[in-house]
């Protein structure tokens, strides 16, 4: 049976960086970070948002095959509303695999200071940086946060991202790996 790692919390919470280490340190784990699929769509840096739209059954389908292939994915995405998570977690549990929902959390203004603190060389972060901008900036990362923290599902396992990236990565392997030997209790 596969897995769906799902790495869920505020942006700039680390999600990306660790999904990244996650698959270079697990030879055929799928990174599904949608967000870098969305730069595959014409249009992605005039309407991020749109695109989200346009890329998530893309992404779904994408997970659904390596799963059935019998191969973990990590999908490192915030998602706080119950029904885009549950469309995730459907794509793995209905056909017959595991789902591990992850979520970030770092103390109150922590996400927004790396998020901010993020080069804008890459091109993808200049558009969510102008996204989350938008939004209301770093007291939208807070409202993120707390809404992520406060809506959790009841599945969700909480990993504290507060430590460096070496220390939170390693939180997440353990949450994994508990999850699998059935450890943790939902």
């Amino acid at each position: 049976m596969a897995t769906l790692i799902h790495l869920n919390g505020a942006p700039g919470v680390g999600k990306s960086t660790i999904a990244e280490r996650y698959a270079a340190e697990h030879p055929g784990v799928l990174n599904c970070d949608v967000d870098r699929l969305r730069c595959f769509i014409g249009g992605w840096r005039e309407d991020f948002v749109a695109t989200g739209g346009l890329i998530r059954p893309v992404a779904l389908a994408m997970i659904g095959a390596h799963l059935d292939e019998g191969r973990d994915v990590v999908l490192p995405q915030m998602l706080a509303r119950d029904d885009e998570r549950e469309r995730f977690r459907a794509a793995a549990v209905d056909a017959g695999h595991s789902y591990v929902h992850l979520v970030l959390r770092a103390r109150p203004g922590l996400a927004g200071e790396r998020f901010y603190g993020r080069s804008l060389s890459d091109p993808l972060h200049a558009v969510i940086r102008g996204v989350v901008d938008r939004d209301g900036g770093g007291s939208a990362i807070e409202d993120w946060e707390r809404r992520l923290v406060s809506a959790s599902a009841p599945d969700a396992i909480h990993v504290d991202a507060d430590g460096d990236i070496d220390v939170t990565y390693g939180r997440v392997v353990a949450a994994v790996e508990e999850a699998a030997a059935g450890r943790i209790i939902r």
